[in-house]
């Protein structure tokens, strides 16, 4: 694999998402954002910072996700509409470097994009005077996990768009994010059910699917706790292995399919 190859693939993919003006989500995110703060009913200041503070990680992650799963879905897909994949094809480009090279690219859209509106939202909490001070390490470990699993979406969302279109892929990349939020639950009623088939199978779709609610931080960093380091640790490599997982899973679709 040439590292050269898949930067080339990557910096193209984020240049076109540059041009597509995904970075003006941000200034969308700071109006609302403003407007949310100004929009907030009168409480005690104690609970007003605290829903201020959700509504920022809550806004972060949101235009995140819209843009790991909309734009991931559709990255191999334009490829192929405009039949530029028959250049890539012709190349000495393998599979693995494409798909890399586009989660890649796609990853560093979404680390600026968090990163600035991270930055707006510091800049509202110092306007509100909200303070957060000491919440600083826990709501930076929430944004940086909430990354992570936008980071996982994106790898679904290459892998759906591998084999289908982008209007399905989104379909099954959305669902995937909403039943990765319950995959414990979903064991947990297995279990409560007793009945063994239904506890077998529970306990199967908890094995494959991806445990998201794992990489949430975002309740208990307003509230200043946060899992013990080593949970941390093993939650954040969890989400690499997963990515990998899938991205691996995409890579074998994609080297099988003929355009």
């Amino acid at each position: 694999m040439s590292t050269v190859r898949v930067m080339a693939v990557a910096v193209n993919v984020f240049r076109e998402s540059v041009r597509d003006r995904v970075l003006y989500l941000i200034v969308l995110f700071a109006v609302l954002l403003l407007l949310g703060a100004r929009l907030l009913p009168d409480l005690s200041a104690g609970a007003e910072f605290k829903l201020i503070l959700d509504l920022g990680l809550g806004v972060i992650h949101l235009f995140g996700l819209v843009v790991a799963i909309f734009l991931g879905t559709s990255l191999l897909y334009k490829e192929i509409e405009k039949r530029t994949i028959y250049l890539l094809i012709a190349k000495p480009l393998d599979p693995a470097e494409f798909i890399l090279g586009k989660h890649l690219g796609l990853a560093a859209v979404l680390a600026v994009l968090i990163a600035l509106m991270s930055l707006c939202f510091a800049a509202v909490l110092a306007i509100g005077r909200v303070p957060a001070g000491g919440l600083a390490a826990a709501l930076g470990l929430s944004v940086a996990f909430g990354y992570l699993e936008l980071l996982v979406i994106v790898a679904a969302a290459l892998f759906f768009g591998s084999f289908t279109s982008p209007v399905l892929a989104s379909i099954f990349t959305i669902s995937l994010y909403l039943v990765g939020h319950f995959t414990a639950d979903l064991l947990n009623l297995g279990r409560l059910s007793k009945n063994a088939f239904s506890a077998q199978l529970t306990q199967f779709l908890y094995l494959i699917l991806p445990n998201l609610e794992r990489l949430n931080l975002r309740n208990g960093a307003v509230y200043g706790q946060l899992p013990p380091p080593g949970e941390l640790a093993l939650s954040g490599l969890y989400a690499l292995l997963y990515t990998g997982l899938l991205l691996s899973l995409a890579v074998l679709i994609f080297a099988r399919r003929e355009f």
